[in-house]
């Protein structure tokens, strides 16, 4: 099968439009969505300090590699990479070395927080003293504080996260399945600065998973393949069937979520607004007295 743009052979074809694509109109396809992004969720004015959640997987490898390509010449442009270590026996061991590769090839700043160091336990600890079915809740809520407390206390003025589209149309359909409308407001990208938290940007809210992979193949980016062994309790892999079916039965369907999403984003941002943050006796922002780590952390201090 040959490319539709030109005569080379294609390497995909993409269902949700129709088109063959060859290796470099697949790589053009790609990093023209992810600049449109990166011009709509960002304002490079004055000096910019960019974090990028770097897990070592295909997407945030592919995120690293291609803020880098897009924003690396900008001399105003400052960009690290931060990896959360959750001390999962025998995983990150795998995807470590993939990010630190990949930023020495790119010369950029490599930084990792433990969730020992966040949470005096590792996530295998967490588990041994709860249930293995939560370990995902509890990775969740330390993961986010661990990468906005190093982001903070290395100066990040947005935090990048390699989310693609799969992730983008399984997380609205499961706020929203849930009826939590307050959350699926705060998806985001965050277009307004929150005391105490570090504003997100998704460039890759657009592209499908398997775009990514391929991107990542075809770039030759070292990226780790190994799967979290507490992913299999994951809720989220229950909204991950219903649209990769709706997806094979109805190509596009995920374009439709997010894009409906993003046409109903002002409307739920003006509904709900942003409460006003309290500080936590631990310093980080809470909607309520506490925040939800700290109310977790004494949960598995007391064994239940």
């Amino acid at each position: 099968m040959r490319c539709s743009k030109c005569s080379a052979p294609a390497v995909t074809y993409i269902r949700y439009n129709g088109s063959h694509l060859c290796r470099s109109h697949l790589l053009e396809f790609v990093e023209r969505r992810v600049k449109k992004e990166v011009r709509s969720q960002l304002k490079l004015e004055g000096d910019v300090h960019i974090a990028i959640g770097a897990s070592g997987g295909k997407d945030s490898q592919t995120a690293v590699f291609l803020l880098h390509k897009i924003l690396g010449c900008r001399k105003n442009v400052r960009l690290t990479a931060i990896t959360v270590d959750e001390g999962v026996a025998g995983y990150r061991a795998q995807t470590i070395p993939k990010v630190q590769e990949l930023c020495k090839d790119l010369d950029i700043e490599h930084v990792i927080v433990t969730f020992d160091e966040v949470a005096e336990m590792d996530l295998d600890g967490m588990v041994r003293r709860t249930d293995e079915r939560d370990a995902c809740t509890y990775c969740g809520v330390f993961r986010r504080r661990s990468l906005n407390l190093k982001a903070k206390e290395i100066g990040v003025d947005h935090l990048a996260l390699g989310h693609n589209l799969d992730d983008m149309a399984q997380s609205i359909l499961m706020n929203f399945m849930r009826g939590d409308v307050e959350r699926l407001a705060r998806l985001g990208p965050h277009e307004r600065v929150q005391p105490g938290l570090v504003p997100r940007i998704q460039p890759l809210r657009a592209i499908p998973e398997k775009e990514t992979l391929l991107y990542a193949m075809l770039s030759e980016l070292p990226f780790s393949d190994a799967e979290c062994p507490y992913a299999k309790h994951a809720m989220r892999n229950e909204y991950r069937n219903i649209v990769d079916e709706m997806e094979h039965r109805h190509p596009g369907t995920r374009h439709s979520i997010l894009g409906s999403y993003d046409r109903l984003r002002p409307l739920m941002r003006d509904g709900f607004p942003q409460s006003a943050l309290r500080e936590c006796a631990c310093g980080e922002p809470t909607l309520n007295e506490r925040c939800k780590a700290c109310e977790m952390l004494e949960k598995i201090r007391k064994g239940f």
